[in-house]
């Protein structure tokens, strides 16, 4: 079973200059998983990337497991 909590945290934590500071909750609402992720403020522009590339590999990473359960995703990262 694919646990995206996990995999979202994996990922993150791997790439910010403060892991201990990642936050994610999932909020489930029917078919869709909304994942809210919160990082130290310096390291929001990492997560973030140059022109948002990492965000936008990171939602699609985040699609493709949510879309084997059947479900639909959404990437919120908080400030």
């Amino acid at each position: 079973m694919v646990n995206i909590k996990e995999l979202v945290e994996i990922i993150v934590t791997s790439i910010v200059d403060y892991p201990d500071d990642v936050q994610i909750n999932i909020v489930e609402s029917g078919a869709t998983i909304v994942i809210e992720l919160s990082v130290a403020k310096s390291d929001i522009g990492k997560v973030i990337g140059k022109q948002g590339n990492m965000a936008r590999a990171l939602r699609t990473i985040i699609s493709n497991a949510a879309t084997k359960l059947k479900k639909r995703s959404v990437l919120q990262i908080l400030e």
